[in-house]
């Protein structure tokens, strides 16, 4: 893919690695350009047209790889130049690799949930007239070397038949690990997985019912006091030295003393003997003659003011 402007001056190396800054590299020393020349831009260039391209070769309704992309997330594109000599001596962009860290939901084996962030393949693509000459694994093995990753431990985002028979042909990456997303994780993902991966315990099956954990077993094992006034003994109240004083303020409730206590049937019945006798009792007594001489005498033991007022 050739540009208007000189790709061998702007890309020094073989292979250049872009990330979200879009920046340009270094220049070879004796290099000039003039100043009103935006390398940034130049830049920018090459990379929606690689991405519109890709697209077209993939079917795709939409590039999804464009400058615009790159500057909104952290991704690295690698781009391959074409060294050979060129009619118009500018140079040309062969093809690319964009790469990039993304957080999944992958199943594994036991189709158990795993949380994982592996290396992702975001979008691949080598020109047409030059494929099947060596450039694409050319390019992919310089990023797993650069990237320090292994081919099982990528991700591949919804690779088109032609990646997987490259992947199969040059890396024996061949039973793929089913998922319910885009992406492709092949046999051997979990072996090795440099990021640590947070796993998620496997779905349970309906009806299961889950076992107390030791923080409920520790919780049933303490007793539960009851609520006031349950939680009271019952006691014998003891009269205070002093009467609560009442409340001399409207609004003020007066307080409230202590509850009193539950009398034996044994002390009720001592009090019920030792009170005195009621005014009526004492006037039924009185006029039956056949009372026995315990009462009479219990009657006639009163004194003469209450025997008056009857």
């Amino acid at each position: 893919m050739e540009f208007s402007f000189d790709v061998d001056a702007l890309l020094p190396e073989r292979i250049t690695v872009l990330d979200q800054h879009l920046r340009p590299p270094a220049r070879r020393p004796g290099t000039t350009t003039p100043a009103r020349v935006d390398l940034q831009q130049q830049i920018m260039t090459i990379v929606d047209e690689l991405g519109k391209a890709s697209a077209k070769a993939q079917h795709l309704p939409a590039p999804i790889t464009s400058a615009s992309r790159m500057q909104s997330n952290r991704h690295v594109m690698y781009v391959l130049k074409d060294t050979s000599a060129r009619p118009a001596g500018k140079g040309a962009i062969i093809g690319f690799l964009k790469v990039g860290y993304k957080k999944l939901f992958v199943l594994d084996d036991r189709e158990a949930h795993n949380e994982v962030e592996p290396l992702c393949i975001l979008d691949f693509y080598i020109h047409e007239s030059l494929q099947r000459h060596g450039h694409g694994r050319e390019l992919f093995h310089y990023m797993l070397q650069k990237e320090r990753v292994e081919p099982h431990q990528l991700a591949i985002d919804r690779p088109s038949q032609k990646l997987l028979k490259f992947l199969n042909k040059h890396y024996n990456l061949e039973t793929t690990v089913p998922q319910v997303n885009n992406f492709v994780i092949f046999e051997g993902f979990f072996a090795h997985q440099h990021p640590p991966a947070r796993k998620l315990p496997p779905k349970r099956a309906e009806g299961d019912i889950k076992p107390y954990s030791s923080s409920d077993r520790e919780f049933l094992k303490v007793a539960v006091e009851p609520p006031w006034p349950l939680n009271r003994a019952p006691r014998r109240a003891t009269p205070p030295a002093h009467p609560p004083p009442r409340s001399s303020s409207l609004g003020n409730s007066p307080e409230r003393g202590p509850l009193r206590p539950f009398v034996p049937e044994q002390e009720l019945l001592r009090s019920l003997r030792l009170c005195p006798p009621h005014p009526t009792a004492r006037l039924l007594l009185a006029t039956d003659p056949g009372g026995s001489p315990a009462q009479r005498r219990r009657t006639s033991s009163l004194p003469r003011s209450d025997e008056s007022r009857y």
